[in-house]
């Protein structure tokens, strides 16, 4: 029977290193939960400091607060010391880059009190969950790849309003002048309509006007409301399979490690494809044996038979 081959045994090395030893903590799924855990307990607290009416609960809120600073810079310290001699590639992420900012935009001087932009900054912590979660950078990584198209899509748009804009104000500006009787009016009339909610008090002025306005308002819905924002849609839709696609892709290129055990994944599938074809091999010698011994056990149980007929 074929012997099961395993993965060769690595070499007997020096023990780890501090830079080893950061690189495995930071890529472990318990370091992960943890943080993520401490980034929504820091949105609570958030949440809870907008009551005005806290009492004592207020001082333990502020040392709340303080204990996730303290927390956050011990990961981003962590991160960077991952990377041993070579700190400066933690920032080649723009993850990476992004928690050093929002994290280290805290300390700053001019920033201390209760000012907006600090609250703004304490905020943009609770969006460190993107990078946890594969499906959110995604996502993410999908809005980012649709701004050329959508930097098209608002040119369209803009022409789109503007020119009915001006036409509205040429056909209802005398009538309704609080709604067309600037372009300035016309425009903030039209994009308030992309939400249909106005439109039929809108079709009923018109028709005071005359009956041809239905046509204006007809024409608007269709080739803005609905053709222009199809538009949109198709092309967020195409930038998220192409993010997909490039997700799946880097997660094939050598060297990637998902599950962060310090082997490639890709040495994972060839270890593990090996091991299933190993696993056949037993299986089918086990399958071979044991038709030996069902062909034997016959062999013998029809001369047993032959024998007690002689006799």
């Amino acid at each position: 029977m074929p012997a099961v081959l395993r993965r060769p045994a690595a070499a007997p090395s020096e023990p780890p290193g501090v830079t080893d030893r950061f690189a495995r903590v930071v890529r472990s799924r318990p370091f992960e939960i943890a943080i993520v855990v401490v980034i929504m307990a820091n949105g609570v607290v958030l949440g809870l400091e907008t009551y005005a009416h806290l009492g004592g609960f207020r001082p333990a809120l502020r040392w709340l607060e303080w204990s996730f600073r303290v927390i956050f810079v011990a990961e981003i310290a962590a991160r960077v010391l991952a990377y041993g001699r070579r700190p400066q590639d933690f920032f080649r992420q723009g993850w990476n880059v992004f928690d050093f900012v929002v994290v280290a935009a805290i300390f700053l001087p001019g920033l201390h009190g209760d000012s907006a932009l600090l609250r703004v900054l304490r905020v943009a912590r609770v969006l460190r969950l993107v990078r946890f979660s594969p499906g959110l950078r995604t996502i993410v990584a999908a809005l980012l790849r649709s701004l050329p198209g959508v930097g098209g899509f608002l040119a369209l748009a803009v022409v789109t309003l503007y020119v009915y804009g001006m036409a509205g104000w040429l056909i209802f500006g005398g009538t309704y002048p609080e709604q067309y009787g600037d372009i300035g009016r016309a425009l903030l009339t039209l994009f308030v309509l992309l939400s249909l909610e106005t439109l039929p008090d809108l079709i009923e002025q018109g028709l005071a006007v005359s009956p041809w306005t239905l046509l204006y308002y007809v024409s608007f819905v269709v080739i803005t409301v609905n053709l222009l924002l199809n538009i949109l849609i198709a092309v967020i839709v195409n930038s998220m399979e192409e993010a997909r696609r490039l997700e799946m892709t880097e997660r094939l290129a050598p060297g990637y490690d998902e599950d962060g055990d310090g082997v490639p994944d890709e040495v994972d599938r060839i270890a593990l494809t090996q091991r299933l074809d190993d696993l056949r091999a037993v299986i089918a010698e086990l399958e071979r044996e044991l038709r030996i011994d069902r062909d034997d056990l016959a062999g013998r149980a029809h001369r047993d038979g032959e024998r007690r007929a002689g006799r």
